[in-house]
């Protein structure tokens, strides 16, 4: 039978319908996770901040990226949080475009500060004599401006290609928001031209950044290869291990979610992803960051110790 289209008001997120009875588990779980997430990045802001030892361009970039894992998982959670505990699992159709504009914003901006951060790693220890020339702070604020402005595009564009999409009979989306893939299967439209044109910046976006993340850190680690002591290696190294587990997470993630062969394809999968990197990758990014940086367990330190 042919599909009806008729105007939605609103979509329904269907989020983990299939387990009714772990409703509140999940609400606690996630409510855990959306606390620590803000506690741990509003914490890495303000020691970045107020501290003037860590105002150069490495923490400048670290306070993006945990104005980014906020942002990220306040678009999710809280939303997600009123499932879980009211039911209400409604969602206005400006509001579902609306996280669709955000989640290509932050994943975009994410994406670029990343590499961004992985070029800053390679000057720092293959140029050290020429850091300040190189990363500056005012360079530093102009490729994160750059960043977070390829975000704003892509996410203007992509969410007015989803927009301009008709949508059938449903409008239950089978995910935890609205994203783009789970939203498209509910058009009655051709998909097609939008995947392609979607697909164009995507690959840009994507390759970029990822061969300049790559043939960063084949630099550093040639370099600290080339390091005779065995401390001077761990303590060079030491200084970019925290931005490449981050790394790993980010990229490991996003390709798990993105990559796979359609043959594969499953949207429980997909909620497992998102609960990675819409809730998880955020809330240990701190502490990845910290745990892993001197400077910043010696400025915890000197604050504890003011405190009591």
């Amino acid at each position: 039978m042919e599909a009806i289209n008729f105007t939605i008001d609103d979509f329904v997120l269907l989020g983990f319908h299939e387990l009714p009875d772990f409703q509140l588990v999940f609400f606690f779980i996630f409510l855990i996770i959306y606390v620590a997430t803000l506690v741990g990045n509003l914490l890495t802001i303000g020691l970045f901040c107020f501290d003037h030892h860590f105002h150069s361009p490495m923490y400048i970039l670290l306070c993006n990226m945990s104005v980014l894992d906020m942002s990220f998982t306040s678009m999710v959670l809280p939303k997600l949080l009123d499932i879980f505990l009211t039911g209400n699992n409604v969602i206005s159709y400006h509001g579902c475009m609306t996280q669709v504009f955000f989640f290509v914003v932050l994943m975009v901006s994410e994406y670029l500060i990343l590499a961004v951060m992985a070029y800053d790693r390679y000057v720092a220890i293959c140029h050290p004599l020429r850091y300040s020339y190189f990363m500056s702070l005012q360079v530093c604020f102009w490729m994160a401006l750059i960043s977070w402005s390829i975000g704003v595009l892509d996410g203007i564009l992509y969410a007015f290609l989803i927009s301009s999409c008709n949508f059938c009979r449903s409008n239950e989306v089978d995910h935890l928001f609205c994203d783009m893939k789970p939203l498209m299967m509910l058009s009655c439209s051709d998909t097609h031209t939008i995947e392609m044109v979607i697909l164009g910046p995507s690959a840009i976006i994507g390759f970029v950044p990822s061969v300049m993340t790559l043939v960063s850190y084949i630099y550093i680690i040639s370099t600290i290869l080339k390091i005779h002591s065995k401390e001077g290696r761990h303590k060079t190294f030491s200084t970019c291990s925290s931005h490449l587990t981050v790394i790993l997470l980010f990229y490991g993630t996003v390709l798990g979610m993105y990559m796979r062969p359609k043959s594969s394809y499953s949207m429980d999968q997909d909620k497992v992803f998102a609960v990675l990197y819409a809730g998880v990758i955020p809330m240990l990014n701190p502490l990845i960051y910290s745990l892993k940086n001197q400077e910043v367990k010696k400025a915890l330190w000197r604050i504890y110790k003011k405190t009591i």
